[in-house]
Formats: C-alpha cells, sequence, structure tokens
C-alpha cells in the first residue's frame, strides 16, 4: 500500500466518524495567496500535485483532481490515477464532477478557512439541486491526520524603511480611515498579506517568493488597526515602527476580537473576492453590518508613488545587468548534456543571488529548451531538464524580489540558428510586444482594451496564445498582482498612474517549442492631445535576441523602436558591466 493510499483511506476515515461523504481539498491557504507555506500545502499532501492552483474532492468511494491547461501534464506526471481521477477544471468542471456523484442525503464538507463566500456559492447550489448538504466541516480533516505536518512558518518581520515604501504606514492608515468614514463604515478586514504588508509597511519571508508575513488585520475609522500575527515574529523594532495605535493580536485572538466589534454592531468592510468565510460567518452571526466591497489598498498598491516606482527602475537596472551577465554567459556556452535547462536556470539564479539588495527569486525560474518551452508554466526538475539545443530555441521566464523592487523578464535565445518557421514566429511575438510597450491611450482604458495590439501579428497569420498579455506587478510585494491586467478576459479597472504590468506576448508550438518576450511597464501621462493620455515606460532593461528577427516582417516604427529601446539599454547598463560582459552589451544592442 503506498503512501498515497493510505493518507486517502485515512481521510475517509476521518471522514466517517463525522458522517460526512466527501470533503473538498482547494489548494489555497487563509489567504487566498499564489503560494502557500509548507504547511498549508494540503492538496499536494494528499494527491502528490503540486501546482499552484487546483482542487481535490475526495468522496467516499471515488476522488478527483481539477487542474487547468498549464498542469494537465503535470497532473498525468504526479498524481496516481488509480487513486484520483485527474480533470481540466474547464473542461470538467469540480461543480459538474460533482453534480454527477453527488445523490440524496449527502453531506459535503469544507473548510471556511480556505473558501471565500464565492467560490462555495456554486459548489452548493449543486449540492442542493442534488438534494445534498454543502457544510462546514468541524475542523480541517487533512490536518487531524497529517501527522508529520510542519510547523506554521515563523520568519521574522520586517520593516519595510520610508526609503522604499515612500508613505508612512500612519499615512495610509489616515487615508484608509477617511475612506471609511466617508462610506459610512466602521472597520475593513484585511486578509490578504500583501494588503498588510502595503498597509503597514512590513515584509516577512513566510512563503515562497512572495516577502510577506502572515496574518489578518482590521482597519478602523478611528485610524487604529488590530494586527493579528504570531507574536514570535514581531520584535520590538517593528512594534516600535507600528507605534501605539496598532494593537497586536496572536492569530487564533481574531474570533474574540470580531465577537467585540460586532457587538458594538459596527458596520465592517469586507472582501468578498479573498475574505473568508469563516469571517464572513461569524461576523453575520455575531450582529455586525457586514457590506462587501473592494479592498481599499488594492488601487494605491497598484498605483506606485514615486518612490516605488524610482525603486522598480533601479532594481530592473541591476537586474538587467545580471540578465545580461548571464546571456554572455550562455552564448559562450557549447551544446552538451551539462549545458540542460536545470544547470542553466541555477547559473542565473546564482548571479542573482549576488545583489546586495536581493531577497528571494520573484518565482520559480522557468527555464524552457524546445519542446518543454511549449509549456507555459514549465517547471524544471531533475526528471524532466533536458539540455539547450545545438540549434533551436530556449525560453527563460525569471526575475528576483528586491528590497527595492520586484522584477520578471522572459527572453527567448537563438542557440545556433533557428529555422524559418521560428524566425516568423519570434518576429510576430515581437511585433505583438513593441505594438503594446509603444501604445498611448487615454485615461479610463483598460487593460482588456489594449490585449488586442499584442495579439494583432499573430492573429494576422492564423495564430493566438491561451494566456494573459499581462498581469500587474508589486513593489517588493506580489509578482502577479490585481487588480490590473491585460488580458482578453473583460476588465473594468483602467490603467492608472503608477501601476506596473507585464508585456508578455507569446507563441507555442505543441511539442516543438515556445517564444515569450517579456517587459515589465509603468503607466504614466502622455502629453499632448485633446483629452487625458498615458503610455507605457519600459522598466526592463535587457537586449532581444535580434537572431530570432526576420527583418522583413517589421516595419520602420517598429525597426525606430527596437534600436532605441536596445540604444537605451546599453546606456542604462554599461556603467554597471566590465570587461567581455560589456563587450556582449555592445554587440548585442547594435542597431538592426
Amino acid at each position: 500500500m503506498t503512501d498515497r493510499t493510505q493518507r486517502l483511506s485515512a481521510l475517509r476515515r476521518e471522514m466517517q466518524i463525522f458522517e460526512m461523504d466527501g470533503f473538498i481539498i482547494p489548494r489555497n491557504d487563509e489567504h487566498q495567496g499564489e503560494y502557500v507555506a509548507a504547511s498549508s500545502e494540503r492538496l499536494a499532501w494528499i494527491s502528490g500535485f503540486t501546482g499552484s492552483a487546483g482542487m481535490a474532492i475526495v468522496l467516499t468511494a471515488r476522488a478527483a483532481v481539477f487542474v487547468d491547461g498549464r498542469y494537465t501534464l503535470q497532473a498525468e506526471h504526479e498524481v496516481d490515477g488509480t487513486l484520483f481521477e485527474r480533470r481540466h477544471l474547464t473542461e470538467t468542471p469540480a461543480t459538474d464532477w460533482l453534480a454527477d456523484h453527488v445523490t440524496t442525503g449527502m453531506k459535503i464538507a469544507y473548510d471556511p478557512w480556505l473558501h471565500t463566500g464565492a467560490s462555495l456559492l456554486r459548489l452548493k447550489q449543486v449540492c442542493e439541486k442534488a438534494g445534498a448538504k454543502l457544510v462546514a466541516a468541524p475542523h480541517n480533516f487533512i490536518d487531524a491526520i497529517w501527522s508529520d505536518r510542519p510547523n506554521a512558518p515563523q520568519e521574522p518581520v520586517r520593516v519595510h524603511p520610508l526609503s522604499y515604501s515612500g508613505q508612512s504606514h500612519v499615512e495610509k492608515l489616515a487615508e484608509i480611515a477617511a475612506q471609511l468614514k466617508a462610506e459610512k463604515q466602521d472597520c475593513m478586514v484585511l486578509t490578504l498579506p500583501d494588503s498588510i504588508a502595503w498597509a503597514f509597511n512590513i515584509r516577512g519571508g513566510d512563503i515562497p517568493c512572495t516577502p510577506v508575513a502572515l496574518g489578518f488585520a482590521l482597519i478602523h475609522a478611528d485610524e487604529s488597526a488590530d494586527l493579528f500575527m504570531d507574536s514570535a515574529k514581531i520584535d520590538q523594532t517593528v512594534r516600535d515602527h507600528l507605534g501605539s495605535a496598532v494593537r497586536f493580536h496572536e492569530p487564533d485572538q481574531i474570533g474574540a476580537v470580531l465577537d467585540t466589534v460586532a457587538a458594538d454592531k459596527k458596520t465592517v468592510r469586507f472582501d468578498g473576492n479573498s475574505a473568508l468565510e469563516w469571517i464572513y460567518s461569524r461576523l453575520t452571526k455575531a450582529g455586525a453590518q457586514v457590506v462587501v466591497a473592494d479592498d481599499l489598498t488594492l488601487m494605491p498598491k497598484a498605483c506606485k508613488n514615486a518612490v516605488e516606482v524610482e525603486g522598480m527602475r533601479t532594481a530592473h537596472r541591476r537586474d538587467g545587468a545580471t540578465m545580461v551577465r548571464f546571456l554572455r554567459w550562455l552564448s559562450e556556452q557549447p551544446a552538451g548534456p551539462d549545458i540542460n535547462e536545470l544547470s542553466v536556470s541555477q547559473k542565473l539564479n546564482s548571479l542573482r543571488r549576488e545583489d546586495d539588495l536581493f531577497f528571494d527569486y520573484s518565482f520559480p525560474t522557468i527555464s524552457g529548451s524546445a519542446e518543454n518551452g511549449a509549456i507555459v508554466h514549465y517547471r524544471v526538475s531533475p526528471e524532466t531538464s533536458i539540455p539547450l539545443p545545438e540549434n533551436g530555441l530556449y525560453l527563460v521566464d525569471s526575475g528576483g524580489q528586491y528590497q527595492d523592487g520586484t522584477t520578471d523578464i522572459t527572453r527567448t535565445i537563438v542557440r545556433g540558428s533557428a529555422t524559418p518557421e521560428m524566425k516568423d514566429r519570434f518576429t510576430r511575438v515581437l511585433k505583438g510586444h513593441i505594438a503594446l510597450g509603444r501604445a498611448r491611450f487615454p485615461k479610463g482604458t483598460t487593460g482588456s482594451q489594449l490585449d488586442v495590439l499584442a495579439r494583432l501579428p499573430l492573429w494576422e497569420a492564423g495564430m493566438d496564445y491561451d494566456h494573459g498579455t499581462g498581469h500587474g506587478v508589486g513593489s517588493f510585494l506580489n509578482v502577479h498582482e490585481g487588480p490590473q491586467r491585460i488580458s482578453k478576459m473583460p476588465s473594468k479597472v483602467a490603467l492608472g498612474v503608477g501601476m506596473v504590468v507585464s508585456n508578455e506576448p507569446g507563441y507555442y508550438k505543441t511539442g516543438g517549442y515556445g517564444i515569450r518576450l517579456e517587459n515589465l511597464v509603468c503607466v504614466q501621462p502622455s502629453e499632448g492631445g485633446e483629452r487625458e493620455m498615458l503610455a507605457f515606460e519600459t522598466l526592463t532593461l535587457c537586449p532581444f535576441d535580434v537572431n530570432g528577427i526576420e527583418k522583413n516582417l517589421l516595419d520602420p516604427h517598429e525597426i525606430d523602436w527596437l534600436n532605441s529601446y536596445h540604444a537605451q539599454v546599453r546606456e542604462a547598463l554599461s556603467p554597471l558591466l566590465e570587461g567581455d560582459d560589456l563587450t556582449w552589451l555592445i554587440a548585442a544592442t547594435q542597431p538592426i
């Protein structure tokens, strides 16, 4: 009997003890973020699936794991098909699967600490239609049987200084309090670690790739706040920084504080997209007036101030110099078994670690050669790593968390020579990247209205890519930050000054190769015209591989943009480089 078989059996015994016929296991933790601590990897523990998004449903006689298109191949490799059905979230949604297998009288349990009300609504409807019930579990059944579960993270909280934040936490809390007063609300619940980190000017290291400390907070209309965080993580420096207006509590005290708020019949603001069902239920049952509305930190966090933008610029200059050192080194490496996806990504990671302000990687490096480059969110491992080709394409998507900013860059590199087809696709992706990068647009424009610019050169040839064109990026925070995005998906969020987004069109030939070209850009005012206009300032500084370009496909404006960008890269990075690295940079940025 395998470990997974034993774990599944133990889970079903726990369900039986509490007379439950099923249990829902999401990948996320109590904070609904992209990354989770080892102690929250419940989906991986029960099923083996280690991707960043997914869900499992375990019934008494069957079970299934649901993943999206990014992870279908990974799920086939990691999940035992004799224990779990492997399902595509879009083709066979969890709600459809549940509808096929629940029957009258069944009770399907969930942990209210791991779900929002919105995420439960459709599941609840499916159960009710079948005569079953969706019910809150008395405790998390996985935690009850996970005997060697890692301890909750206790990385120290650190102050994020004014020299990087550009605005004190006192000013931030005052502005939030003023908005609460204006909307006749008494306080706001914060459950997102990045919202807490931004509002209080603190950072931490509780989860991979994101410098946040896990916890919860209440911000009040009187400019005070309650912070629920493990006291072992908070030293006197942090307490002095936050001051007397911030009250400290252990995380398990949140229920009692919410009860007190509710007993006073206060009006509590609650973000329905991220705040937990447990908190909502606790407040409403205790008598609070709950207003479901957006987290008030989202927009000011997204619209970086001048200090944060300058920090992003300086972080990208240093990161660009690191990328040049890496690309120069890579250009000298002959094909062979030692020059493979894993070893090359480790080289890049080691170069980033040399930066004095480096904190972590902003996400696990995507290092995809040949056919692996066609897997959009490929994660290299010793088992999957293949040598870089003598002739062909290599895609590397990587980034760093620096104390002054967050970076995310993708370059596709020609090894040896590229085929005419590869050059055609590479150039079309570049054309789309340039079209978006040089866009000028009126205030009030959303990312979904600009998305077509990046896709049109591919559409003209009957091609497309199946991911968004751009995601928001935080300032020494989440590399994937909302609410802004550039995507086919409709968005009501207008792009505003100070927002940082990625510009990353791509092309992927299954079984062949992948191409993605990504810079980060910052929304800035653009002078001239009858209306208030905006444009993108490119933050990322690194040459594109001109060996992938079919010049005849570029028009004069595109050639001018590329030559101007390369001149900017050369001017910005030359002072940070010397010797062979500088020589390589000068050659790589010559006009085409």
